[in-house]
């Protein structure tokens, strides 16, 4: 099988929500900003979910590009999320037990997909601890893969590279409920 025919499926905690996922991801980090870190606090705190935070506190994702993404089952039981009503972004939720499914930015191409949705052993390696300066001790991380401050150029260009393949389409996921956590 090659890297491109790779196919993994991932699911909420109660097996409700069931998501395809195809390719090669675009990358795999670990988030250190404010908002990821206060959205994680937000929806650890509800009902039956898990923790969606590393040991070091940090929020993991593996970013996928949209048009590779697949939702089996449950699509009507996804809840979106904003952490400010006027925020560019949006977590979505698996309502039935509350597993934070992927953070999508107005507009992005890409999932960010809470790496906790891949069963331990399967879950893409981290290649980077992103937004780093939002950490009251950035000292604390080891140095096992980049920790920089804010998103490097070589970031973007992954993004940017994975749009160009995606012929410069940026595909909707529409989700009519909302929550506040």
């Amino acid at each position: 099988m090659t890297k491109d025919a790779e196919r993994r499926l991932l699911s909420c905690a109660c097996g409700a929500v069931r998501v395809v996922v195809e390719g090669t991801p675009i990358a795999s980090v670990e988030c250190c900003c404010t908002t990821c870190s206060e959205a994680s606090s937000v929806f650890e705190g509800l009902r039956g979910a898990g923790s969606v935070r590393t040991s070091l506190g940090t929020t993991a994702y593996v970013l996928c590009r949209k048009d590779r993404v697949t939702f089996e089952t449950g699509t009507d039981g996804l809840v979106s999320h904003r952490l400010t009503p006027d925020a560019t972004s949006r977590r979505v939720l698996a309502e039935c037990c509350n597993t934070p499914l992927f953070l999508e930015f107005n507009g992005g191409h890409w999932l960010s997909m809470y790496a906790a949705l891949w069963p331990e052993g399967s879950r893409p390696a981290v290649q980077e601890r992103t937004m780093t300066r939002s950490l009251p001790d950035r000292s604390v991380l080891p140095a096992d893969v980049p920790n920089p401050k804010r998103h490097t150029v070589a970031f973007y260009a992954r993004l940017l590279r994975a749009w160009a393949q995606m012929g410069f389409r940026s595909p909707s996921i529409e989700i009519e409920r909302t929550i506040d956590a």
